[in-house]
C-alpha cells in the first residue's frame, strides 16, 4: 500500500526565528545559564522585528530552551533530554493575528453601525457590564470580551464575518498566544480595554461609522501594544 503523503505546513516566521536562535545555542554560541543579548540587539542581528523576536522567544520558552525572567533578560536553559530539531507550530503569530483582526473588525464595525438597533446596542452594553463586573471581582473577563466582539460582528448581518471574527478571537487560546497573555494581561490592561469598548459603543449609538472604525482600530492597536509589545 503506497505511503500517504501529508501536506507540508508552511513555517511561520516565529518558528524560523526560533530555529535560528536554537541553532546558535546548539553550536555553543550561547552556553546554558548565560543571558541572550538584549532584545533590541538580537532583533537587529537576526533582521526581524521585536514582536517577531518576542514570539520566537516565547516559543523557545515553551519547549524549555530558554527562560524569560521579567526585568532581567532571557537565559539559556540546560538542553533537554530530547532536543527538538525544529520549532513546532504553536498557533498563529499573535502579531499577524492582531493585524488580521484590525483589518476584519474595522470593516465589520462599519457594517454593524449601519445596522445597529437598540436591542443590539443593549446586548453590547450587557457584555460590557459583565466585563466590568468580572474585573471588579478580580477575574479575567475574556469570555465577555469575546461576546462583545461576536455580538458586534453579528450586528453586521453577515454570518460569515461573524464566524471569522469568532475564529480569530479564539486563536488567543493557542499555546503561544496563551503564554503571552499570561505574561502581559492584568486587571489594569483589562480596564483600559473596557474604556476602549465604551468608545466603540458610543460611536454606534451616534450612528457614526467613521468614529466606530477609528475606535475599533485604536482598541486593537493598543491591545496589540499591551499584549505583544509587552
Amino acid at each position: 500500500m503506497p505511503a500517504v503523503l501529508k501536506p507540508i505546513e508552511p513555517r511561520r516566521l516565529y518558528q524560523q526565528v526560533a530555529d535560528q536562535i536554537r541553532s546558535l545555542i546548539a553550536s555553543g554560541g550561547f552556553l546554558p545559564g548565560t543571558r541572550l543579548p538584549p532584545e533590541r540587539d538580537l532583533a537587529q542581528q537576526l533582521g526581524v522585528s521585536r514582536p517577531s523576536l518576542r514570539e520566537a522567544l516565547i516559543a523557545l520558552e515553551i519547549d524549555g530552551s530558554v527562560e524569560i525572567r521579567m526585568g532581567s533578560g532571557v537565559y539559556v536553559c540546560a538542553p533537554p533530554e530530547r532536543v527538538a530539531a525544529n520549532t513546532v507550530a504553536l498557533g498563529e503569530s499573535p502579531s499577524e493575528l492582531m493585524q488580521a483582526r484590525a483589518a476584519l473588525e474595522g470593516a465589520v464595525v462599519a457594517l454593524a453601525c449601519a445596522r445597529a438597533t437598540p436591542d443590539g446596542i443593549a446586548r453590547l452594553r450587557e457584555a460590557l457590564a459583565r466585563m466590568q463586573a468580572e474585573i471588579i471581582e478580580g477575574r479575567s473577563p475574556v469570555d465577555h470580551d469575546r461576546q462583545f466582539h461576536l455580538t458586534l460582528a453579528q450586528m453586521s448581518g453577515n454570518s460569515v464575518l461573524a464566524r471569522l471574527v469568532g475564529d480569530l478571537f479564539d486563536e488567543r487560546h493557542s499555546p503561544i498566544s496563551s503564554q503571552l497573555r499570561e505574561r502581559f494581561d492584568s486587571l489594569q490592561t483589562w480596564r483600559a480595554a473596557v474604556e476602549e469598548h465604551e468608545a466603540i459603543v458610543q460611536a454606534l449609538e451616534a450612528a457614526d461609522p467613521l468614529a466606530a472604525q477609528t475606535a475599533m482600530r485604536h482598541h486593537l492597536k493598543t491591545s496589540t501594544d499591551r499584549w505583544i509589545g509587552g
